[in-house]
């Protein structure tokens, strides 16, 4: 009797990260309008304010709140062809084939894939703050990457396998 259908399609982002940046970014931004509209309209012997400096810190405090939210644009996304991981710069699409295995270890912040040629890639989108979300991520992940290696051919005991 087969065991369950892995899932067609897997989606994991971080999600409280995602909700905790938006909340920084919002105080940024908060916090910034609020400098730019009492900075006084003052002028002495040494610094002039003025309605420019006021919307450039306006300005500012948006693109430190960009900077905010844009780190949290890591994802994991897999179906049956392979896996596409999104961290924070740097973008791998990898072939089942090429994944050894699905790690989260108890200690780890964060997931990641052992892939055959010894190397790992992190999956910063695959968070253990997420709790229960981050186990169901695992879950459909190995699940797929089981379906996709079932077919390979069984390799050969080793004598001394390390």
């Amino acid at each position: 009797m087969p065991g369950p259908q892995p899932p067609a399609s897997v989606s994991i982002v971080p999600r409280l990260m995602r909700l905790v940046l938006a909340v920084v970014a919002a105080v940024v931004v908060v916090v910034m309008v609020l400098v730019a509209l009492t900075l006084p309209s003052t002028t002495n012997t040494v610094v002039d304010y003025g309605p420019v400096d006021q919307v450039a810190i306006a300005g500012l405090g948006l693109v430190l709140a960009f900077g905010v939210v844009f780190l949290g644009r890591s994802r994991v996304d897999a179906d049956a062809d392979g896996v596409r991981v999104r961290n924070l710069l740097v973008h791998h699409q990898l072939p089942w084939t090429a994944v050894r295995a699905v790690r989260f270890d108890r200690t780890s912040y964060w997931g990641s894939l052992l892939l055959e040629n010894g190397d790992e890639v992190s999956l910063l989108g695959l968070q253990s703050f997420d709790a229960q979300s981050a186990v169901r991520g695992v879950e459909a992940l190995r699940a797929l990457h089981a379906a996709a290696r079932a077919k390979d051919p069984v390799r050969p005991p080793l004598l001394y396998d390390d």
